[in-house]
């Protein structure tokens, strides 16, 4: 009987949400996904600390002034760790622009160009990676803009049918609509624990793959932010699946079969008018789940991103 996980992978392409290199080789997926947690958790990673070292005194050599050397090593580092994953997994990598640049579409674009003339330098092409954004009003702007031009983009941190409507009219790539913390939002408001069944997080994607089956878009679902296997489990069948190291061994150690849980096939239907930014914004407003989870989210990123430059900040003072 084979495992659930490999059972899953006939039904959903399993991405890795982790930057660890022998997690991924462990579980091969098919793709990975990184941010600036779990880059945060690379200083812990013994396989990363040479790497770590030597994009750190590249980046001291060039001589800039100590911030403007921390805010290159931060792009240096999501790159060299970006290439290091693509060199392993046959797929994509998706690496995210900083999150206090959500708001900003012009600099999201700049900064989304910056990382992949890096990863070109490094031998990779754009068509290897995808660029994570936040689903703001500004993110999917710089999205559709990127799409344009051939760079396919990850719009992350999605919660509300209105972000799912603008990425979907924007022409992105990927979503990816987030179970785990939409669960935990409903599980704090009602006091109630859920079943994989009635959960709010599996309810919320399996709507947004239903919305792009009866729209015809061609934007991909991709699941995330899962708390237990149930949850993976119940969205079997959706498009990707974006699953922690210790969830891939808790499926990979578990024999059985797995249902399907959505199915992609189906006619279409008209696809709805494009969402104006008022309609946008009204509708991510009246949801108020999505509300506090995005912005939320948005500061946890940057948290994250404030405490990774403090540590390449403190790192570059001893070389």
């Amino acid at each position: 009987m084979p495992t659930q996980l490999d059972a899953l992978k006939q039904l959903s392409l399993v991405v890795a949400d982790t930057g660890d290199l022998d997690a991924i080789r462990r579980y091969q997926p098919q793709d990975a996904t990184t941010n600036p947690s779990l880059i945060l958790k690379a200083f812990e990673l013994p396989g990363y600390q040479t790497l770590i070292d030597e994009v750190l005194a590249s980046v001291k050599v060039m001589g800039s002034e100590r911030q403007i050397q921390v805010e290159q090593a931060v792009d240096e580092l999501a790159v060299a760790m970006g290439t290091e994953i693509a060199r392993v997994v046959p797929g994509r990598v998706s690496t995210e622009v900083a999150a206090k640049l959500s708001f900003d579409t012009q600099a999201s674009i700049r900064k989304a160009q910056e990382l992949i003339e890096r990863y070109q330098r490094h031998g990779i092409s754009k068509d290897r990676v995808l660029i994570k954004l936040a689903s703001t009003w500004e993110g999917i702007r710089a999205a559709e803009v990127l799409e344009k031009a051939g760079i396919q983009c990850n719009l992350t941190l999605l919660f509300s049918d209105a972000q799912a409507q603008a990425c979907f009219d924007a022409g992105v790539f990927l979503v990816s609509p987030f179970v785990g913390r939409v669960t935990d939002w409903y599980k704090q408001a009602t006091g109630q624990d859920f079943t994989a069944e009635n959960d709010p997080g599996v309810q919320f994607v399996r709507g947004v793959c239903q919305r792009v089956r009866q729209g015809g878009y061609d934007t991909v679902v991709m699941g995330a932010s899962f708390r237990n296997t149930g949850q993976v489990l119940a969205l079997a069948g959706c498009p990707r699946l974006t699953i922690s190291p210790a969830l891939l061994e808790e499926l990979d150690a578990t024999q059985g079969e797995v249902a399907r849980g959505i199915v992609m096939e189906g006619d279409s239907s008209q696809q709805p008018a494009p969402l104006t930014e008022p309609k946008f914004r009204w509708g991510h407003n009246q949801d108020a789940m999505a509300n506090d989870k995005l912005a939320e989210g948005i500061r946890r990123f940057a948290e994250d991103q404030e405490r990774l430059e403090a540590l390449i900040a403190d790192r570059l003072a001893t070389l």
